[in-house]
């Protein structure tokens, strides 16, 4: 028979192997979705829409592994924080996998159009982000507070791109009404690389919850 700790120590792995997991499935989803923006690419993005119910299971099975553990193992201090923490960070991995579907989704409505303008400032905004992902997941899986402040920061690069899309964009429907559809489209791209940077730092805010129990508003 396995000891009581044992079990619980198992179960802890299985959560941290799932939302490493999520991490990466995540990260892929994000660099494909952005691939499929500049292709206009309409059959990689309607896979990466196909996929996502996979990263839902992920976040499903987080849920029943934890609630499991609380219920038969009653955790309290730093064990009880690593399975709240572990709930809210899938949900924000969850919520990060919709937004990568939103940018699919995009291309899907801008199938046969040509792009109005080359895409430099979106792709920027996505590599930080991307790297912010991957940062948050590592911050959790070394308990490093030091690196979730630090992703957290890229974020202000994220918002500083984010607003420079926004004036370009609204120019260039001023200049040619043509180009409304598309740079409106486009205009949500932005806001949603935005939002996924904003679900990177609440890992960073859970990670810091784990290591000391207290939730920062890293996203100021």
């Amino acid at each position: 028979m396995m000891t009581v700790r044992k079990e619980f120590d198992h179960g802890l792995e299985q959560l941290h192997n799932l939302l490493v997991e999520m991490g990466t499935f995540v990260e892929k989803a994000l660099v494909e979705s952005m691939q499929s923006l500049k292709t206009i690419n309409v059959e990689e993005a309607k896979r990466i829409i196909s996929e996502d119910p996979m990263l839902n299971q992920m976040e499903e099975k987080i849920t029943e592994i934890g609630s499991r553990l609380i219920a038969t193992q009653q955790p309290v201090a730093k064990d009880l924080r690593r399975i709240l923490s572990a709930f809210k960070i899938a949900s924000d991995l969850e919520r990060m996998g919709d937004l990568s579907v939103d940018i699919a989704k995009v291309v899907l409505r801008m199938e046969g159009q040509t792009l109005i303008k080359p895409l430099l400032d979106l792709p920027r905004m996505a590599d930080i982000v991307q790297v912010m992902t991957y940062e948050s997941i590592q911050a959790f899986v070394q308990e490093n507070v030091d690196l979730a402040y630090k992703m957290a920061k890229d974020d202000d690069q994220v918002d500083a791109l984010f607003s420079q899309v926004q004036r370009e964009l609204f120019s260039l429907m001023m200049e040619n009404p043509r180009t409304i559809s598309q740079a409106s489209l486009l205009s949500f791209v932005s806001r949603y690389i935005e939002r996924f940077g904003d679900h990177a730092t609440n890992i960073g805010e859970s990670v810091v919850y784990l290591v000391t129990g207290n939730r920062p508003d890293l996203n100021v």
